[in-house]
């Protein structure tokens, strides 16, 4: 049997393509097409009484933003790539490294704004530290990685790479009256890190956080309706601030409290931790109505 020569050179390029698709098909994903996965860290667990506060270190909160050095790469805790300037990254070690990038004390939100920048301003990244509490991976204790940490630091000789200081304390006593320094300078907070743990990932105690809570009064505005268990009960508060700003308060109710909520117009009593960047409190829980006048 046979073909007309045209018809052959149809053939064989209709072939040809078809066999170039199923190539392309074939071809593995470009390295970059996804974002890498997170790295797995260490995450806090809130503090709790009870615990013995000398088998821990005890450092400031830092609010700045969490970033992961892995001796090539800056990467933020979602493992996305951190864009900052290459001289930055020309003077971090090849050691892998955990901590927070920071400007100062209530400077997170413009810290933010600079370090999530796609395009780097040097002038903006001359402000930002980087502060470490953790090397990835390392053996030994807790309390060995951070002498690493401390000698890491001296050896590099470079001003923005920070030791998180870490300091062992006795008492309860003495861990109130760090925090209450520590907030009274305005710091965030403590962490408590147990000194002999190996070093892990995921959310333990071998990790704490410590923070004060603030309490002040606002006026009920509104009944919001439940959901789920607390259908047919009050599920939160509508709350206006003494400057007219509203939130909703929904945790630390008891059942009778949902039963039979507080009016509006009452005074209620919450607890926070702090504000979130528009001023409103964060975490916010019920303690109770303000009885007198």
């Amino acid at each position: 049997m046979t073909f007309p020569a045209r018809g052959l050179r149809v053939f064989g390029f209709a072939l040809l393509i078809v066999c170039a698709a199923a190539s392309l098909r074939a071809q593995p994903a470009a390295p970059n097409a996804t974002p890498p996965a997170a790295q797995p860290l260490l995450l806090a667990n809130e503090y709790h009484p009870g615990i013995d506060v000398s088998r821990y270190l005890v450092s400031e909160k830092f609010d700045g933003v969490r970033a992961v050095w892995d001796g090539t790469t800056l990467r933020f805790r979602s493992g996305r790539e951190v864009a900052a300037p290459a001289w930055f990254i020309a003077k971090l070690p090849a050691t892998p490294l955990d901590g927070e990038l920071w400007l100062a004390r209530g400077k997170f939100d413009e810290l933010s704004g600079i370090v999530r920048k796609a395009q780097p301003v040097d002038d903006e990244w001359q402000r930002v530290s980087y502060l470490i509490f953790e090397l990835p991976g390392a053996s030994g204790s807790f309390a060995e990685r951070y002498a690493r940490i401390t000698e890491l630091v001296r050896h590099t000789g470079w001003g923005p790479l920070q030791a998180v200081e870490q300091v062992r304390l006795a008492t309860r006593r003495a861990l109130d009256a760090k925090l209450a320094a520590t907030v009274k300078s305005g710091g965030e907070g403590l962490m408590l890190h147990l000194a002999g743990a190996p070093y892990v990932t995921g959310r333990s105690d071998v990790l704490l956080k410590m923070k004060r809570l603030h309490d002040t009064e606002g006026v009920v505005v509104a009944h919001l309706p439940g959901k789920g268990k607390y259908s047919g009960m009050m599920g939160a508060l509508q709350i206006e601030m003494p400057d007219g700003r509203r939130f909703k308060l929904g945790t630390g109710f008891t059942d009778a409290v949902r039963k039979n909520p507080p009016p509006p117009g009452s005074t209620v009593t919450y607890t926070y931790r702090d504000f979130t960047s528009s001023g409103l409190p964060r975490f916010a829980s019920f303690l109770r109505v303000r009885t007198e006048p």
